[in-house]
C-alpha cells in the first residue's frame, strides 16, 4: 500500500471534510458519512461503506486508508485488565491498556514511543525516546482496542459502550507531542467521532508548563498532573523537567486552566515511595500546596518494574499520608492497581523502543533535542 495514502483516522470532522472537498470534490456530509463508518461500525474496507457511491469509495481506495496498529502480543489479567502491545514499524512498540470496572471502561493510551521526561520511578521513562505518534496511530489505538473488545464482549454490541473513558497515561508525554494529541483528542470528543464527553478524556502530563497554557486555550479535557513531591527539591530528582518548571510555576498554570476551561479540579498524582516522598512531613507540605484549590490528589501505590531501586510504600503508610491530606481538607484517594500480574499497571509500561534516537533527561535537560520537551 502506498506511504502516500492519508490515513483517515487522525483527520478530525474540520480536516476530512477539507479533504473530501479538495481532494475528491465532495460535500462536507461525505465526511461525516465515513465518520460514522469508521467509529461507530468499526470500518476499516472502504468496499463495506454501502451509502457511499462506489465511485467515491473507489477513489478513497486510492488515495486513502484506515490503517490501525498490529497486535504484536495480548495479555490478560486476573483481575480482567488486558494489555495489547502494538507494533510502529520493525522494531518499535508501543503498550495500550484496558481496565474493565463494573460502571466504566477506561483505555490507557500511549502517545509516544518511549518517553524522555526521565521521571525515576517510571519503567517507560527507563526505555529512552524514538519518536512522537502520529494522530492516527493515537486513535488507531482506540479503535483497535474497540474492535477487540467488541469482538470478545458480545454485549457491547448490544449497545453497551467497552470504552467510557480514555486517558493518556500510557507511554510518553502527551503534551510534548501536542500538534498529534489535539486532533486526537478533538476526534474522541466528536459526537460522530467516539462521542465521550470532557470529563471522560483525560491528559496526564509531568508538567509542561507552556502546554497547559496552550491546551487552555484550545481544547477542554480532565487534567491530571504527575506531582509526585511537595517540593523542588525532591521533585528535580523524581520528575526532572521540574528543574525547567518548577512546582510554583507548574501550579499556578493549573490553576489558570481551572480558570479558563471552568473545570471542575486538577487531579495530581503522587506516586508512593517507600522512604522517599512519603513521611507526614511531605504530606503536610503537600497540603498545603493545594488548600483552597480545586484539586484532588490521587495517591499510587508504586509498582515495581525490573532495575528499579524503589520500593512501595506500606498500606500503613499510604493511610496515614492520605488521613493527613483529608486532614487538612484537601480530597486524596488511594488507587486500586489493577494489571500489575501482566506489568499493565501504572508506571509499569515498557513497550518496545529499540532505537532511542533523543536521550533522556536526566541531569542533562539543557542537551536534551528540544522535540522530545517541547511542542510539536
Amino acid at each position: 500500500m502506498s506511504s502516500e495514502r492519508v490515513n483517515l483516522l487522525g483527520l478530525p470532522r474540520a480536516q476530512l471534510e477539507t479533504f473530501v472537498a479538495t481532494r475528491l470534490g465532495a460535500k462536507p456530509f461525505r465526511a461525516r458519512q465515513l465518520m460514522k463508518w469508521m467509529y461507530r461500525r468499526g470500518a476499516a474496507d472502504f468496499s463495506s461503506m454501502t451509502d457511499l457511491k462506489q465511485e467515491f469509495r473507489t477513489q478513497l481506495g486510492e488515495i486513502a486508508e484506515i490503517t490501525v496498529p498490529q497486535i504484536v502480543t495480548e495479555q490478560v489479567s486476573k483481575d480482567g485488565t488486558r494489555k495489547w502491545m502494538l507494533r510502529m514499524d520493525e522494531v518499535q512498540g508501543i503498550e495500550t491498556v484496558y481496565i474493565p470496572e463494573p460502571d466504566r471502561g477506561t483505555l490507557c493510551i500511549s502517545s509516544q514511543v518511549g518517553c524522555a521526561m526521565d521521571c525515576s520511578f517510571c519503567a517507560t521513562a527507563q526505555q529512552g525516546f524514538n519518536r512522537n505518534l502520529t494522530a492516527a496511530e493515537i486513535v488507531g489505538q482506540v479503535w483497535l482496542a474497540q474492535r477487540e473488545l467488541t469482538e470478545s464482549q458480545p454485549a457491547a454490541s448490544e449497545g453497551r459502550r467497552s470504552i467510557t473513558n480514555i486517558v493518556f497515561m500510557g507511554m510518553g508525554e502527551p503534551l510534548a507531542n501536542y500538534r498529534n494529541v489535539l486532533p486526537a483528542m478533538q476526534i474522541f470528543m466528536d459526537d460522530l467521532g467516539y462521542d465521550l464527553s470532557r470529563r471522560r478524556v483525560t491528559l496526564s502530563t509531568s508538567g509542561l508548563v507552556p502546554q497547559i497554557y496552550k491546551l487552555a486555550q484550545e481544547c477542554n479535557v480532565a487534567l491530571a498532573v504527575s506531582l509526585h513531591a511537595p517540593n523542588d527539591e525532591l521533585r528535580n530528582d523524581l520528575v526532572p523537567i521540574n528543574r525547567k518548571h518548577p512546582i510554583a510555576e507548574l501550579l499556578e498554570a493549573c490553576w489558570h486552566y481551572i480558570d479558563k476551561q471552568n473545570g471542575r479540579s486538577i487531579t495530581f498524582e503522587y506516586v508512593m515511595l517507600d522512604g522517599v516522598n512519603d513521611k507526614p512531613e511531605h504530606a503536610r507540605q503537600l497540603a498545603r500546596l493545594m488548600q483552597g484549590h480545586p484539586a484532588k490528589l490521587n495517591l499510587i501505590p508504586f509498582n515495581v518494574f525490573p532495575g528499579t531501586h524503589y520500593r512501595r510504600s506500606p498500606a500503613a503508610t499510604i493511610l496515614k499520608f492520605r488521613d493527613i491530606l483529608n486532614e487538612y481538607g484537601v480530597i486524596a484517594t488511594t488507587r486500586r492497581t489493577r494489571g500489575d500480574d501482566i506489568e499493565a499497571a501504572c508506571g509499569q509500561l515498557a513497550g518496545r523502543v529499540t532505537d532511542r534516537t533523543v536521550v533522556r533527561l536526566g541531569t542533562r535537560l539543557s542537551t536534551v533535542s528540544r522535540s522530545a520537551v517541547e511542542i510539536q
